[in-house]
């Protein structure tokens, strides 16, 4: 069974332009996204996925001079992308991530993957019912799902955003949404803005270089200790993004 995490990139963020490629504590956010993605244990093959448009070449390079694999797909179709990508790695299992999440949690994702495997679910999240911070959000599911959702999507915010006519045809497929014991959805780890960055580079500051495999339990204990560490970032709505292709719609 293959399992591909597929992380997608680009430099042209309408928020925050070039912030893949922003520093954090002296690595460039996508490298850190990668690295967080490299502690999950059940990944056969890691590959970023960024756009044919010539303003993700700094991406491609980044990619090439840290030999990680890339490919290159539609900027505005990104489950067309995604759908490429899966068929020339041979995916079975995809695990989406998003390059502006450096906090992600490998246990988290590992336990995401077996749920799928072990139940033989086509969707796993635990975004649907929310209650993870936003940037601990994981999305797993079968490449059957994703060949089905790229062949009968016809909303644009259901091709821009990947999964959303998977898991809006809870008839058509198997899904499951875990939770967190209590409600933390409010907390937003994820990065729109350029708070956000400042949110993310102080809490990899306290982590200090060392613990490169932290988890969302030890991001916690730091905003427990330093409660002012939440308040360097802005008020937004969670899945900002979804949002307003929705409305665009």
């Amino acid at each position: 069974m293959n399992i591909v995490a597929i992380i997608q990139a680009r430099c042209n963020s309408t928020r925050l332009n070039n912030k893949v490629l922003a520093e954090i504590n002296g690595k460039p956010l996508i490298e850190r996204v990668v690295n967080r993605m490299k502690h999950v244990k059940a990944i056969n093959k890691l590959v970023v996925a960024t756009t044919t448009s010539d303003s993700d070449n700094r991406i491609v390079e980044w990619c090439i001079k840290n030999r990680i694999e890339f490919f290159r797909g539609s900027e505005a179709n990104v489950l067309k992308r995604f759908y490429q990508c899966a068929v020339s790695y041979n995916a079975d299992i995809v695990v989406r991530v998003t390059a502006d999440d450096p906090l992600k949690d490998p246990e988290i994702i590992s336990n995401a993957i077996a749920l799928l495997i072990e139940n033989q679910y086509d969707y796993v999240s635990n975004t649907i019912k929310p209650t993870y911070p936003e940037g601990i959000d994981i999305e797993v599911f079968k490449f059957e799902a994703l060949e089905i959702a790229y062949k009968n999507a016809r909303l644009n915010s259901e091709k821009e955003h990947v999964t959303p006519f998977i898991w809006k045809n809870n008839k058509q497929f198997l899904l499951f949404n875990f939770e967190y014991k209590e409600n933390l959805s409010h907390l937003r780890w994820t990065i729109d803005y350029f708070s956000d960055l400042e949110f993310v580079r102080a809490i990899y500051k306290k982590i200090g270089k060392k613990n490169e495999r932290f988890l969302m339990k030890d991001i916690l204990l730091i905003l427990e200790k330093h409660p002012e560490i939440a308040n360097i970032q802005e008020d937004v709505i969670r899945n900002e993004g979804y949002k307003i292709s929705l409305i665009e719609e």
